[in-house]
């Protein structure tokens, strides 16, 4: 096995063990979620059949869900952008609530209304018509498409390319931070200018984005990224501040970067690439 290989397997096999131990927790959170919601009567439900373990025994080796699922959402999200962009926004309708509904239904509750304590009560008999129970379907789907990831690493149409890529640019930021620390700042910029355009030109093309110009700048390609709401304002702010940089970096001669711009521009090289998609 070339080193080629040998590092893409070594990616391919972190993402593996990533998406197994979220899926374990998952399966966990599932079970915390069941109890939470429907107590002793979650025993049938999903035919538990150890009768020696009663409910408080079973609960106390439950993670609590409401502490534990936004970590898990975010490591899950970022996990999906990466094997499977194509889910990401299903996997998003299922913790997020519509910006505009009239009334909240069973359908259109949400996992964040759970989070959030949602609730309604029957104003004359005073039973509860609709509570977190609503988020159990929600919370199952996310975990069939994280499941369904599992059979892209089975698939010999696997794509190693943005894993090779992802490769390449941690090498070379890590290069951009060796020649920062000996004081070769503005071939350390450069170099992360490079890294954010080689990066944000693959994002757009992730997302069939086509930019008809010659010659592509790293603002070109961020304006066009917020403009089709892939990043947000902030996201956007950032990676202009970047550019900024990098243009000192590599074009103005009479001012000099200072060491504190060139490890803001390292380490935001490695973010944009490790959060944006």
């Amino acid at each position: 096995m070339d080193q080629e290989e040998h590092g893409s397997m070594t990616k391919k096999e972190k993402f593996v063990k990533d998406l197994t131990q979220l899926l374990q927790l998952g399966e966990e959170l599932r079970m915390a979620l069941f109890v939470e919601c429907y107590g002793e009567d979650f025993l049938t439900r999903i035919g538990f059949e150890e009768p020696d373990l009663d409910l408080n025994t079973i609960k106390s080796k439950l993670p609590n869900f409401n502490k534990q699922y936004q970590g898990w959402y975010s490591e899950a999200l970022a996990l999906l952008k990466q094997i499977l962009p194509d889910r990401v926004e299903d996997f998003r309708s299922h913790y997020e609530y519509p910006r505009v509904r009239k009334d909240i239904t069973f359908q259109n509750y949400m996992i964040r209304d759970k989070l959030q304590g949602l609730r309604f009560t029957n104003q004359y008999n005073k039973k509860i018509q609709l509570d977190g129970k609503a988020a159990v379907p929600e919370f199952e789907q996310q975990l069939r498409i994280l499941e369904s990831a599992k059979s892209v690493f089975a698939s010999s149409l696997f794509d190693m390319k943005g894993i090779l890529q992802a490769d390449m640019f941690d090498s070379e930021i890590d290069g951009a931070r060796s020649l920062a620390k000996a004081g070769f700042l503005r071939s350390a910029g450069v170099i992360c200018g490079v890294v954010i355009e080689k990066h944000l030109k693959q994002v757009c093309e992730n997302h069939n984005l086509v930019i008809r110009k010659k010659n592509l700048t790293i603002g070109d390609l961020n304006d066009r990224l917020k403009n089709e709401k892939l990043i947000d304002v902030a996201q956007w702010r950032s990676i202009q501040h970047l550019a900024d940089i990098r243009n000192i970096c590599g074009h103005d001669k009479e001012k000099e970067p200072v060491k504190e711009q060139v490890e803001d521009l390292v380490s935001g090289t490695s973010r944009v690439v490790k959060t944006i998609f």
